[in-house]
Protein backbone atom coordinates (compact mmCIF):
# COMPACT_ATOMS: atom_id res chain seq x y z
CA UNK A 1 0.00 0.00 0.00
CA UNK A 2 1.27 3.38 -0.93
CA UNK A 3 1.27 5.96 1.16
CA UNK A 4 -1.52 8.94 0.53
CA UNK A 5 0.85 12.02 -0.56
CA UNK A 6 -2.05 14.23 1.18
CA UNK A 7 -0.49 13.04 4.30
CA UNK A 8 2.54 15.54 5.33
CA UNK A 9 2.67 15.18 9.40
CA UNK A 10 0.79 18.98 9.37
CA UNK A 11 -2.37 18.62 10.82
CA UNK A 12 -3.26 22.26 9.46
CA UNK A 13 -2.37 20.49 6.03
CA UNK A 14 -4.32 16.98 6.79
CA UNK A 15 -7.70 18.93 7.97
CA UNK A 16 -7.03 17.33 11.94
CA UNK A 17 -8.50 19.30 14.26
CA UNK A 18 -5.35 20.48 16.36
CA UNK A 19 -6.91 20.31 19.54
CA UNK A 20 -7.63 16.74 19.61
CA UNK A 21 -11.11 16.51 17.88
CA UNK A 22 -12.57 13.94 15.92
CA UNK A 23 -10.83 12.16 13.85
CA UNK A 24 -10.05 12.98 10.18
CA UNK A 25 -10.51 11.65 6.89
CA UNK A 26 -7.09 9.67 7.30
CA UNK A 27 -7.58 8.68 11.01
CA UNK A 28 -6.77 10.60 13.79
CA UNK A 29 -5.90 14.09 15.49
CA UNK A 30 -2.25 13.16 16.39
CA UNK A 31 -0.94 11.43 13.38
CA UNK A 32 0.85 9.75 15.79
CA UNK A 33 0.81 5.66 16.46
CA UNK A 34 1.06 3.75 19.32
CA UNK A 35 3.74 0.91 20.12
CA UNK A 36 2.83 -1.58 22.68
CA UNK A 37 6.19 -3.97 22.80
CA UNK A 38 6.95 -4.73 26.11
CA UNK A 39 11.00 -6.24 26.40
CA UNK A 40 11.47 -9.92 26.15
CA UNK A 41 15.19 -10.05 27.23
CA UNK A 42 16.59 -11.40 30.13
CA UNK A 43 17.16 -8.75 32.01
CA UNK A 44 14.34 -6.81 30.88
CA UNK A 45 15.94 -5.19 27.63
CA UNK A 46 15.12 -5.28 24.36
CA UNK A 47 16.24 -7.92 22.50
CA UNK A 48 18.10 -7.67 19.01
CA UNK A 49 14.75 -8.97 17.49
CA UNK A 50 12.62 -6.56 18.94
CA UNK A 51 14.53 -3.78 18.02
CA UNK A 52 14.34 -4.71 14.42
CA UNK A 53 10.65 -4.65 14.73
CA UNK A 54 10.63 -1.35 16.32
CA UNK A 55 12.59 0.13 13.47
CA UNK A 56 10.62 -1.46 11.20
CA UNK A 57 7.56 0.00 12.34
CA UNK A 58 9.08 3.39 12.67
CA UNK A 59 10.08 3.39 9.73
CA UNK A 60 7.09 2.02 7.59
CA UNK A 61 5.33 4.90 10.19
CA UNK A 62 7.33 7.35 9.00
CA UNK A 63 6.29 6.68 5.07
CA UNK A 64 2.91 7.86 5.87
CA UNK A 65 4.18 11.06 8.07
CA UNK A 66 3.19 9.21 11.32
CA UNK A 67 5.44 9.36 14.39
CA UNK A 68 5.53 6.31 16.53
CA UNK A 69 5.37 6.32 20.19
CA UNK A 70 7.13 3.55 21.91
CA UNK A 71 5.36 1.82 25.23
CA UNK A 72 6.71 -1.20 27.19
CA UNK A 73 3.71 -1.90 28.87
CA UNK A 74 2.99 -5.93 29.47
CA UNK A 75 -0.77 -5.41 30.97
CA UNK A 76 -3.36 -2.77 30.53
CA UNK A 77 -2.97 -1.65 34.39
CA UNK A 78 0.50 -0.20 33.07
CA UNK A 79 1.24 3.64 33.39
CA UNK A 80 2.28 4.03 30.14
CA UNK A 81 -0.79 2.32 28.49
CA UNK A 82 -2.93 4.31 30.19
CA UNK A 83 -1.54 7.52 29.22
CA UNK A 84 -1.17 6.26 26.06
CA UNK A 85 -4.61 5.02 25.50
CA UNK A 86 -6.39 6.93 28.08
CA UNK A 87 -5.08 10.61 26.90
CA UNK A 88 -5.61 9.53 23.52
CA UNK A 89 -2.16 10.08 22.70
CA UNK A 90 -1.90 8.23 19.38
CA UNK A 91 -4.84 8.04 16.87
CA UNK A 92 -4.27 3.91 16.84
CA UNK A 93 -2.19 1.46 18.25
CA UNK A 94 -0.29 -1.56 17.39
CA UNK A 95 0.08 -4.62 19.72
CA UNK A 96 3.00 -7.04 19.92
CA UNK A 97 4.06 -9.84 21.72
CA UNK A 98 0.55 -11.10 22.43
CA UNK A 99 -0.27 -13.53 24.70
CA UNK A 100 -2.58 -15.94 24.73
CA UNK A 101 -4.59 -14.02 27.06
CA UNK A 102 -4.17 -10.38 26.74
CA UNK A 103 -5.60 -7.80 28.97
CA UNK A 104 -4.38 -4.89 26.27
CA UNK A 105 -6.23 -6.61 23.74
CA UNK A 106 -9.21 -6.81 26.12
CA UNK A 107 -9.36 -3.28 26.90
CA UNK A 108 -8.92 -1.69 23.49
CA UNK A 109 -11.16 -3.76 22.25
CA UNK A 110 -13.64 -2.48 24.80
CA UNK A 111 -12.56 0.81 24.37
CA UNK A 112 -12.89 0.87 20.78
CA UNK A 113 -9.59 2.38 20.21
CA UNK A 114 -8.45 1.75 16.68
CA UNK A 115 -5.79 -1.38 17.36
CA UNK A 116 -4.31 -3.69 15.07
CA UNK A 117 -2.00 -6.77 16.21
CA UNK A 118 1.12 -8.16 15.26
CA UNK A 119 0.40 -11.72 16.55
CA UNK A 120 -2.32 -12.90 17.33
CA UNK A 121 -5.38 -14.52 20.23
CA UNK A 122 -8.97 -15.09 20.21
CA UNK A 123 -9.33 -11.42 21.31
CA UNK A 124 -7.67 -10.17 17.88
CA UNK A 125 -10.04 -12.01 15.72
CA UNK A 126 -11.90 -9.00 15.29
CA UNK A 127 -9.43 -6.92 14.54
CA UNK A 128 -6.68 -6.92 11.74
CA UNK A 129 -3.49 -9.14 12.65
CA UNK A 130 -0.09 -9.97 10.91
CA UNK A 131 1.26 -13.21 11.93
CA UNK A 132 4.09 -15.85 11.46
CA UNK A 133 2.64 -19.43 11.18
CA UNK A 134 5.19 -20.44 13.88
CA UNK A 135 2.88 -24.03 14.30
CA UNK A 136 3.44 -24.28 10.90
CA UNK A 137 6.79 -23.86 10.96
CA UNK A 138 8.00 -25.80 13.83
CA UNK A 139 5.74 -28.69 12.03
CA UNK A 140 7.76 -27.95 8.45
CA UNK A 141 11.35 -28.14 10.82
CA UNK A 142 10.23 -31.44 12.58
CA UNK A 143 9.63 -32.67 8.98
CA UNK A 144 12.84 -31.59 7.51
CA UNK A 145 15.26 -33.28 9.97
CA UNK A 146 12.51 -36.36 9.71
CA UNK A 147 12.95 -36.41 5.74
CA UNK A 148 16.88 -36.89 6.95
CA UNK A 149 16.65 -40.14 8.92
CA UNK A 150 16.44 -38.21 12.08
CA UNK A 151 13.86 -39.75 14.74
CA UNK A 152 14.91 -38.56 17.85
CA UNK A 153 14.45 -35.15 17.65
CA UNK A 154 14.08 -32.34 20.76
CA UNK A 155 12.66 -29.21 20.45
CA UNK A 156 14.28 -26.16 22.02
CA UNK A 157 11.73 -23.31 23.05
CA UNK A 158 11.77 -20.10 25.03
CA UNK A 159 12.15 -19.17 28.63
CA UNK A 160 9.70 -20.28 31.40
CA UNK A 161 8.71 -16.93 31.96
CA UNK A 162 7.45 -15.81 28.21
CA UNK A 163 6.00 -19.44 28.48
CA UNK A 164 4.35 -19.13 31.18
CA UNK A 165 3.32 -15.76 31.02
CA UNK A 166 1.56 -16.88 27.59
CA UNK A 167 3.65 -16.15 25.11
CA UNK A 168 1.76 -16.78 21.71
CA UNK A 169 4.42 -18.06 19.70
CA UNK A 170 5.94 -19.77 22.00
CA UNK A 171 2.95 -22.20 22.57
CA UNK A 172 2.17 -22.39 18.76
CA UNK A 173 5.80 -23.51 18.32
CA UNK A 174 5.32 -25.98 20.79
CA UNK A 175 1.59 -27.28 19.43
CA UNK A 176 3.25 -27.58 15.88
CA UNK A 177 6.03 -29.35 17.02
CA UNK A 178 3.78 -31.65 19.35
CA UNK A 179 2.00 -32.16 16.43
CA UNK A 180 4.53 -33.05 13.89
CA UNK A 181 6.17 -35.64 16.08
CA UNK A 182 2.77 -37.38 17.03
CA UNK A 183 2.15 -37.97 13.28
CA UNK A 184 5.65 -39.56 12.57
CA UNK A 185 4.91 -41.88 15.74
CA UNK A 186 8.15 -40.21 17.39
CA UNK A 187 7.85 -39.14 20.91
CA UNK A 188 8.15 -35.48 21.90
CA UNK A 189 10.87 -34.03 24.01
CA UNK A 190 10.50 -30.13 24.81
CA UNK A 191 12.03 -27.64 26.79
CA UNK A 192 11.93 -24.27 27.89
CA UNK A 193 15.45 -22.29 27.88
CA UNK A 194 16.37 -19.03 28.87
CA UNK A 195 17.23 -16.90 26.06
CA UNK A 196 21.00 -16.74 26.48
CA UNK A 197 24.21 -18.20 25.86
CA UNK A 198 24.29 -19.85 29.05
CA UNK A 199 21.19 -21.43 28.72
CA UNK A 200 21.76 -22.47 25.47
CA UNK A 201 24.52 -25.01 26.80
CA UNK A 202 22.25 -25.83 29.88
CA UNK A 203 19.39 -27.03 27.99
CA UNK A 204 21.96 -28.75 25.30
CA UNK A 205 23.23 -30.79 28.44
CA UNK A 206 19.73 -31.72 29.99
CA UNK A 207 18.45 -32.82 26.41
CA UNK A 208 21.98 -35.30 25.82
CA UNK A 209 21.24 -36.26 29.50
CA UNK A 210 17.85 -37.45 28.92
CA UNK A 211 18.56 -39.19 25.91
CA UNK A 212 22.14 -39.36 24.44
CA UNK A 213 20.95 -40.53 21.55
CA UNK A 214 19.26 -37.88 20.03
CA UNK A 215 20.47 -36.88 16.82
CA UNK A 216 18.64 -33.34 16.00
CA UNK A 217 17.00 -30.63 17.43
CA UNK A 218 14.24 -27.89 16.29
CA UNK A 219 14.78 -24.30 18.01
CA UNK A 220 12.93 -21.12 18.53
CA UNK A 221 15.22 -19.63 20.44
CA UNK A 222 17.81 -17.14 18.28
CA UNK A 223 19.73 -16.14 21.99
CA UNK A 224 20.55 -19.10 23.11
CA UNK A 225 21.68 -21.05 19.46
CA UNK A 226 25.37 -20.21 20.47
CA UNK A 227 25.07 -22.04 23.80
CA UNK A 228 23.37 -24.98 22.23
CA UNK A 229 26.65 -25.02 19.54
CA UNK A 230 29.09 -24.63 22.38
CA UNK A 231 27.48 -27.85 24.19
CA UNK A 232 27.65 -29.46 20.95
CA UNK A 233 31.47 -28.37 20.56
CA UNK A 234 31.79 -29.95 24.30
CA UNK A 235 30.41 -33.02 23.89
CA UNK A 236 31.61 -33.96 20.32
CA UNK A 237 28.98 -33.76 18.26
CA UNK A 238 30.09 -31.98 15.19
CA UNK A 239 27.14 -30.28 13.46
CA UNK A 240 25.77 -31.49 10.97
CA UNK A 241 27.77 -34.55 10.47
CA UNK A 242 27.27 -35.79 14.33
CA UNK A 243 23.70 -33.47 15.29
CA UNK A 244 21.47 -31.24 12.90
CA UNK A 245 20.28 -28.18 14.07
CA UNK A 246 17.26 -26.34 12.37
CA UNK A 247 15.13 -23.38 13.58
CA UNK A 248 12.80 -20.42 13.42
CA UNK A 249 15.44 -17.47 13.17
CA UNK A 250 16.17 -13.96 11.97
CA UNK A 251 18.72 -14.13 9.30
CA UNK A 252 21.77 -12.41 11.50
CA UNK A 253 21.13 -15.19 13.96
CA UNK A 254 20.80 -17.91 11.73
CA UNK A 255 24.40 -16.39 9.47
CA UNK A 256 26.48 -15.49 12.77
CA UNK A 257 26.89 -19.57 13.78
CA UNK A 258 29.03 -21.56 12.32
CA UNK A 259 27.65 -24.01 10.43
CA UNK A 260 24.75 -21.50 9.41
CA UNK A 261 21.47 -22.34 10.64
CA UNK A 262 18.84 -24.10 8.69
CA UNK A 263 16.24 -21.94 9.51
CA UNK A 264 12.76 -20.43 8.58
CA UNK A 265 13.13 -16.63 8.49
CA UNK A 266 11.65 -14.00 10.93
CA UNK A 267 10.61 -11.37 8.45
CA UNK A 268 10.59 -8.30 11.10
CA UNK A 269 10.67 -5.58 8.10
CA UNK A 270 7.94 -7.15 6.44
CA UNK A 271 5.72 -7.75 9.37
CA UNK A 272 6.32 -4.27 10.72
CA UNK A 273 5.01 -3.03 7.24
CA UNK A 274 2.13 -4.92 7.18
CA UNK A 275 1.36 -4.04 10.88
CA UNK A 276 1.43 -0.59 9.72
CA UNK A 277 -0.47 -0.72 6.61
CA UNK A 278 -3.59 -2.60 8.03
CA UNK A 279 -3.55 0.29 10.75
CA UNK A 280 -3.67 2.83 8.36
CA UNK A 281 -6.49 0.82 6.56
CA UNK A 282 -8.30 0.46 10.27
CA UNK A 283 -7.81 4.70 10.65
CA UNK A 284 -9.05 5.59 6.83
CA UNK A 285 -11.55 3.19 6.65
CA UNK A 286 -12.89 2.27 10.61
CA UNK A 287 -16.41 -0.07 9.14
CA UNK A 288 -14.52 -2.24 6.50
CA UNK A 289 -13.65 -5.98 7.61
CA UNK A 290 -10.79 -6.77 9.61
CA UNK A 291 -7.70 -8.28 7.55
CA UNK A 292 -5.77 -11.17 8.92
CA UNK A 293 -2.19 -11.93 7.31
CA UNK A 294 -0.39 -15.39 8.16
CA UNK A 295 2.79 -15.36 6.72
CA UNK A 296 4.57 -18.80 5.66
CA UNK A 297 8.03 -18.54 4.39
CA UNK A 298 10.11 -21.12 3.73
CA UNK A 299 12.99 -23.00 5.55
CA UNK A 300 16.31 -21.45 4.04
CA UNK A 301 18.39 -24.24 4.07
CA UNK A 302 22.02 -23.74 5.10
CA UNK A 303 24.86 -26.03 6.61
CA UNK A 304 23.43 -27.53 9.76
CA UNK A 305 21.19 -29.91 9.10
CA UNK A 306 22.19 -33.19 7.28
CA UNK A 307 21.38 -37.16 6.91
CA UNK A 308 21.56 -39.19 10.62
CA UNK A 309 24.67 -40.84 10.70
CA UNK A 310 22.66 -43.36 12.92
CA UNK A 311 19.67 -44.12 10.56
CA UNK A 312 19.57 -46.71 8.05
CA UNK A 313 17.68 -44.73 5.59
CA UNK A 314 15.66 -41.50 4.84
CA UNK A 315 15.16 -39.10 1.97
CA UNK A 316 16.43 -35.38 1.85
CA UNK A 317 12.99 -33.42 0.83
CA UNK A 318 14.03 -29.92 -0.67
CA UNK A 319 10.78 -28.97 -1.87
CA UNK A 320 8.49 -28.78 0.73
CA UNK A 321 6.45 -25.75 1.40
CA UNK A 322 4.97 -24.42 4.67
Amino acid sequence: MEPDPRHTGDPAESGADASGGAPREAGGATHTLGLLYPPAGPAGNYTGQQLAFIGGVAEAAAKYGYDLLLSPSGTESDPSFRRMVGERRVDGVIVMEIRQEDDRVDHLAKASFPFVAIGRNRGTEEASWVDLDFAGLAAGCVQHLADLGHRNIAFVNRSEQLFESGYGFAHLGLEGYTEAMAKLGITARAYLCGDDVASGEAVLERILQDDPETTSLVTMNEAALVGVYRGLTRHGRAVPRDFSVVGVAASPWAEQVTPQLTAAEIPAGEMSRTGVDLMIERLRSPGSRPRHVLLKPLISLRASTGPCSTATGGDLDLDFDL
